[in-house]
């Protein structure tokens, strides 16, 4: 294959979702609910957080940059793919392509982060109660959240500025839905052996590594909670902590599959296939799983509902 130009304006053109399937439409309509639910969700979550004061605590800090971080990974990634189905233009500049990847990869990388600190927070809750607010001041969650949007974008530069700076072979048909760090690699007519074993270890370092820590902190709390003498207490704990697992599972197996599972060894629907579970599945069901079971924020809903009834009354 011939060299490109790496500095050519062409742009980059996706092949779509599943281009090998006849008709997509029913699909696209379920993303892009989906996207409308997640995003409605994460951003009514996030203004709970910041409007009720009794909100302000680390767990709910925490949970608020998640929301944070999935409204930004949804809108990286989603709106992209609907309009480009929907006006059948499925180009993307090689400026807009490196913005995207930027901003994806550093998400994912600073809620793989936020993730591992969340359970920690949740550790230091059941485990070790009477410490909690000692532990886990406002100085220790505002550098908590620091370091994990600091850790992604850091992660994420180098990253961009590597794959991007890569010279271009004579197809640049991105097999992929979105600007996927893989499948732009594969567009390159350089040797990138050395690079994929990079990415291997840093795929250990920000997700195997975290989702083993998240495993440990999970475990503990279990045996914390399987000591509880209250049935109703045991049944409940029991329950957050699943539905919290299944989630975290669902988002750090998915990342996992995805960097540390050759490319050779699943094809790129299955690729795609994969990438969906976090970026659709996982936005959509944090809010849920999180927060909205939990009495506070359904008490801080019913707060806001209640002053708007209240005003409206009024006039």
């Amino acid at each position: 294959m011939k060299k490109g130009n790496d500095t050519s304006t062409i742009d980059f053109i996706f092949l779509g979702l599943f281009p090998d399937m006849g008709n997509t439409s029913f699909l696209m309509y379920i993303i892009f609910l989906s996207y409308i639910i997640s995003l409605l969700g994460n951003t009514i979550l996030f203004l709970l957080i910041w409007v009720d004061s009794r909100l302000h605590t680390p767990m709910y800090l925490l949970l608020s940059q998640l929301s944070l971080m999935d409204i930004v990974l949804i809108t990286t990634t989603v709106p992209k793919m609907v309009n480009d189905f929907w006006v059948d233009r499925k180009t993307i500049s090689q400026i807009a392509c490196g913005v995207q990847m930027l901003l994806y990869i550093n998400i994912i990388g600073s809620e793989c982060i936020l993730l591992t600190l969340m359970s920690y927070d949740r550790y230091i809750a059941v485990c070790k109660p009477l410490r909690y607010s000692v532990i886990m001041t406002p100085r220790v969650c505002l550098h908590m959240v620091v370091s994990a949007w600091t850790a992604g974008f850091l992660n994420a530069l180098v990253h961009t500025a590597y794959v991007m700076h890569l010279p271009v072979c004579d197809s640049r048909e991105i097999h992929h839905f979105f600007c996927e760090l893989l499948a732009v690699l594969q567009l390159s007519c350089e040797e990138t052996s050395v690079y994929e074993m990079i990415l291997f270890i840093m795929g250990i370092v920000f997700f195997l590594i975290p989702f083993g820590l998240i495993l440990a902190s999970y475990s503990l709390i279990f045996l914390s909670v399987f000591h509880m003498k209250s049935k109703k207490g045991k049944k409940k704990a029991l329950a957050t902590w699943s539905s919290h697992l299944t989630v975290v599972s669902f988002f750090f197996g998915s990342g996992i599959i995805v960097l540390m599972v050759s490319p050779a060894m699943y094809s790129a629907e299955q690729s795609q296939a994969v990438s969906l579970f976090y970026n659709i599945l996982t936005p959509m069901l944090n809010p849920i799983i999180y927060s909205l079971r939990n009495k506070e924020v359904v008490r801080a809903v019913r707060k806001v509902l209640g002053i708007g009834s209240h005003i409206k009354d009024r006039h």
